[in-house]
Formats: structure tokens, sequence, C-alpha cells
């Protein structure tokens, strides 16, 4: 995925076990970001930074999905557990995953094993040509990473209203 590309639709369950697409938003930029693995203390820290910038995040007009390879039972145990205002999707066949090539080897406990590398994309509103790619987070760092993908939403919100 390069930025710029047109962004295919997707279609996901949430924790609640309802259906999500991402053509649902295209009136807004949606931060999608790919966590490893529910419950675990990366992707705590990361999931708690985005519900704590939830309210600013929303104030820019985005919309927030999480997605990991969690099932649904998993999505929601999580979204629960962390009172998280958004939607968490669950990808266990790893279709999206595999879609954005996220699965990555990683080293654990000396050990390469295959995991998803936390991953945060910004998808453009559709303006006629698409959702497309508007920004790319690689290898992201948990802390701090809800204030830096504001910064970038803010910025797009301010250049799309002049």
């Amino acid at each position: 995925m390069q930025l710029n590309d047109i962004v295919e639709n997707f279609t996901l369950q949430n924790q609640d076990g309802e259906t999500v697409n991402l053509t649902d938003f295209s009136d807004k930029p949606v931060v999608l970001f790919f966590y490893p693995r529910a419950n675990t203390s990366g992707c705590t820290i990361e999931a708690c930074g985005f519900r704590d910038a939830f309210q600013k995040l929303q104030e820019a007009g985005a919309v927030v999905l999480g997605i990991s390879r969690d099932d649904v039972k998993g999505q929601k145990n999580f979204q629960r557990k962390y009172n998280l205002p958004y939607d968490l999707l669950a990808d266990p066949d790893m279709t999206l995953i595999n879609r954005y090539d996220l699965l990555r080897p990683k080293s654990m406990y000396g050990k390469l094993v295959k995991g998803v590398e936390r991953t945060t994309f910004i998808v453009s509103p559709d303006t006629g040509s698409g959702q497309r790619l508007l920004h790319i987070f690689p290898k992201v760092q948990p802390h701090e990473h809800a204030e830096e993908v504001l910064a970038i939403l803010q910025q797009e919100h301010a250049h799309a209203h002049h």
C-alpha cells in the first residue's frame, strides 16, 4: 500500500458481531490501527491512548477502528475491560492483516515468529475518487501514538475547511 492509493473496501465484524465496512465512513477520515493482540501491554497502552484522545479525534472528524487477529469475543473483552469508545474489528482469518502485509517475522524469546506489526493507516474521506491512503505510521511505538495521529488529522481538518 502506497500513499494516495485507493483503499479497497473491507468488511469485518466489530466486538458486538456487527458488520462494519470501510465505506460506512466514506465521508470521514478513518484511523485504522492494527495491533498484535488484545490485552497485551503495548496494545493496551496504545488502545487507551486512542481512548483518551477520542473526543479530540472525533472533533477532528475522524473515525477510529482498532484491528487485530483476535476474535469477536476477545475484542469485546478488551473493549469492556478498558472502556474503549470505538469499534474493535476482529480479523481472525487475517484477511485484512495480510492484505496490508502486516504479518512479519519478529523475535519472541529468541525465536522467530510471525506476528502483526503494529501499524496505523489514516484513510481520507471519499471526495469522489475513492477513499485514499493519507498516512502510514509503520512500526508504531504505543506511547503517545494517539497524539501523533491526532496532529496529522487536525492538520488535514484545518486544510479541508479552507
